[in-house]
C-alpha cells in the first residue's frame, strides 16, 4: 500500500506530506481546488509524463515521494520535474529512469480515469486477467515451447550450411589432429622442459665449475689438506680441543659435498641434439598456446572441446535426423498446446465478460454490453471490447472515449478479479451520474477497499460516503499566492463536506442531517470489515 505521499511546488500545492491510511479512501473538494494534482502526483510516481507547466510558477522544480509498502518490503519511489530540462527518477533514493520507475510502478499502482497510466488497457494485462479468471493452466504452453526453443538451439549449433559445416569440419579436423599429434597429457610440461633446456645449454659450463670445485676442495692441497693441517698444528693443546674437533667435523662435511658435487657432475651430459629437441618442444607448445589457450592446461581443455565438436560434425547427418525427428514431434505437441490453452482461453471469455457486465448496471451503465476478443494461435491476443450505449459496436476499451465509462469498465472488472496492483486510483470514475447509481459506485469501490487500498476523486456524496477516510482538498487564495491544502477529516468534519457536496452550504441542518443519514445508509449497505483490515 501507499503509507506515505509527499508532494512540493507542483501547481497550487506548495508543500504537502499526507499519510495514506489503508482501504478507500475519497479526495473531495471544490472544483479547481487541486484534487487532480493529487492524481497528477501519483501518476509522475509511476512514470507518467513529466509536464513542466505542472511546476508551481515562481519555483525551479516540482518534487513527488511516494513511500510504499509490499508485504514487508518498502520502496520509496520520486520523481523530479523541472521548470527546464528532462526529469529525474530515484528509486530507495538511487538515480533511475522514467521507464525503471513505470516497470515497477505497474506493479504498486493502477490508475483508472483520465490518466495515461492504465495497466488493464495492454493486451498483455488483458490476457493476464483472463487467465487469472479462467484459471488457465498454462504450463504445458510454456513446457512445449521450450522443448522446441531446446532442439532449435541445437540445431542452430549443428550448422544448417552444408558449406560451412564442411568448412569447418575440415578446420576442426586438423585442429585435432595437431594437438593429437603433440600428445599433451601434463599441464606443467612447460616448466620441467624449461629446467631441461637450462641444464642441456649450459651442459659444458656445468661441468667445468664441478671439476673447480672439486680441485678447490677435495683434490691434493685443497680446501680438505688446509684444513686437516690446521688440525694438525691445534691437536693437544688445550685451549683448542673444541675448535680442533669442530675442523673435524668440517672436514667430514667437505668430503660429503665433494662426493655430491662429483656425483651431480658426473651425471651431466654435453648432448646438442637432446637440446635441440627440448627446445623443438617449448617452441612447439609456445605455438599452441598461441593458437588454443593462455597455458597447456587450456590448451588441453580446448582439445577435448573440439574432439567433442569433431565427434559432433562427423555425426552431424544422424544428429540432424534425430533432432528433425524430435522437432516435428515438438511442434505438433506445441500446436496442440496452442489449441488447447485458446480453447480454454475462449471458453472463459465469454463468462468473463459476462461477469463484468453484470456490475455494470450498478455502475449507471444499464445498457452496455461487454464483450472479449479471443485471437491468435494460442489466444494470446486478447482484447477486452465495450459497447456503452445500445446500438453502438463492441470497441477496444483503449478506444473509449469517456473517462467516466472507461473508469467504471474498469472497476466492473476489478470487482470481478481479486488480482491487481495494491494501490488502486479512480478519477472520474462517477462522470455523468448521480442518485442511486453513485451509491452503487460507492459500495463497488467499497468493496475494493477490502483487497486494495483505493484512492478516489470524487465529487458524489454518494461515493464519498463509503470512504474509510475522508480527505479534503482546499484551495487558499492569499495576496500573492494561491495553495492547495489536503486535510484529513473527522468524522464531524466529514459530516461537514458531506452537506456541502450535497447543497453547496455545509453548515445547513438539513443537509447535515443528509450526510448523515447518507454516511448511515453506505455502512449498512457493505458487509461488516474485519478489524484487522484497517
Amino acid at each position: 500500500m501507499l503509507l506515505e505521499l509527499a508532494v512540493a511546488n507542483l501547481g497550487v500545492i506548495d508543500r504537502l506530506t499526507l499519510a495514506i491510511p489503508p482501504g478507500m479512501i475519497a479526495l473531495t473538494g471544490e472544483t479547481g481546488a487541486g484534487k487532480t494534482l493529487l492524481v497528477d502526483a501519483i501518476n509522475l510516481l509511476v512514470g507518467g509524463r513529466a509536464d513542466p507547466a505542472l511546476v508551481r510558477a515562481g519555483t525551479d522544480e516540482a518534487t513527488v515521494d511516494g513511500r510504499f509498502d509490499v508485504e514487508g518490503e518498502e520502496y520509496v519511489l520520486t520523481r523530479v520535474v523541472p521548470a527546464e530540462g528532462r526529469s529525474k527518477a530515484y528509486i530507495n533514493g538511487r538515480p533511475a529512469t522514467a521507464s525503471a520507475l513505470a516497470e515497477i510502478g505497474a506493479r504498486l499502482i493502477d490508475l483508472h480515469g483520465q490518466h495515461a497510466h492504465q495497466s488493464l488497457l495492454g493486451v498483455e494485462a488483458q490476457r493476464e486477467a483472463l487467465d487469472v479468471f479462467g484459471r488457465i493452466d498454462l504450463e504445458g504452453l510454456r513446457h512445449a515451447r521450450n522443448v522446441l526453443a531446446e532442439i532449435d538451439a541445437a540445431l542452430a549449433e549443428l550448422g544448417g550450411d552444408e558449406r560451412a559445416r564442411a568448412r569447418e569440419l575440415d578446420l576442426v579436423r586438423y585442429q585435432v589432429a595437431e594437438l593429437d599429434e603433440a600428445e599433451l597429457d601434463d599441464p606443467s610440461e612447460d616448466a620441467s622442459l624449461e629446467a631441461r633446456e637450462e641444464l642441456l645449454a649450459n651442459a659444458v659450463a656445468h661441468q667445468e665449475s664441478s671439476a673447480a670445485a672439486l680441485d678447490m676442495l677435495v683434490n691434493d692441497d685443497g680446501a680438505r689438506d688446509q684444513i686437516a693441517k690446521a688440525v694438525t698444528r691445534l691437536d693437544g693443546r688445550l685451549p683448542f680441543v673444541d675448535v680442533a674437533g669442530r675442523l673435524r667435523d668440517v672436514i667430514a662435511e667437505v668430503d660429503d659435498v665433494g662426493d655430491t658435487i662429483r656425483s651431480i657432475g658426473d651425471g651431466i651430459e654435453n648432448d646438442p641434439q637432446g637440446l635441440e629437441h627440448v627446445q623443438a618442444r617449448r617452441r612447439m607448445l609456445r605455438e599452441l598456446c598461441r593458437k588454443y589457450g593462455d597455458d597447456i592446461e587450456a590448451v588441453m581443455v580446448e582439445r577435448d572441446t573440439l574432439r567433442r565438436r569433431l565427434k559432433e560434425l562427423e555425426d552431424h547427418d544422424l544428429l540432424a535426423a534425430e533432432l528433425d525427428g524430435r522437432r516435428v514431434a515438438a511442434v505438433e505437441a506445441l500446436e496442440a498446446a496452442r489449441t488447447e490453452v485458446k480453447a480454454a482461453r475462449s471458453a472463459a471469455a465469454p463468462d468473463l465478460a459476462a461477469a463484468m457486465e453484470g456490475h455494470l448496471p450498478d455502475l449507471a451503465m444499464p445498457k452496455a454490453r461487454v464483450g472479449i476478443d479471443v485471437t491468435g494461435s494460442d489466444g494470446g491476443e486478447v482484447s477486452f471490447q465495450l459497447a456503452a450505449n445500445p446500438g453502438s459496436p463492441l470497441q477496444p476499451l483503449a478506444k473509449v472515449a469517456s473517462g467516466g465509462e472507461l473508469a467504471r469498465a474498469m472497476l466492473a472488472l476489478r470487482s470481478v478479479l481479486s488480482e491487481a496492483p495494491p494501490v488502486l486510483v479512480f478519477d472520474e470514475v462517477d462522470a455523468g451520474i448521480g442518485g442511486q447509481a453513485g451509491f452503487a459506485v460507492g459500495r463497488s469501490l467499497s468493496n475494493l477497499g477490502d483487497r486494495h487500498q483505493v484512492l478516489v476523486v470524487t465529487h458524489l456524496p454518494q461515493v464519498a460516503a463509503f470512504a474509510d477516510a475522508h480527505l479534503a482538498v482546499e484551495k487558499r487564495q492569499g495576496v500573492d499566492d494561491t495553495v492547495s491544502e489536503v486535510r484529513r477529516l473527522d468524522a464531524k468534519g466529514r459530516l461537514t463536506e458531506l452537506a456541502r457536496m450535497l447543497s453547496g452550504q455545509p453548515d445547513s441542518a438539513t443537509a447535515r442531517k443528509h450526510a448523515k443519514e447518507l454516511v448511515a445508509q453506505a455502512a449498512a449497505s457493505r458487509p461488516v470489515r474485519p478489524p484487522t483490515s484497517r
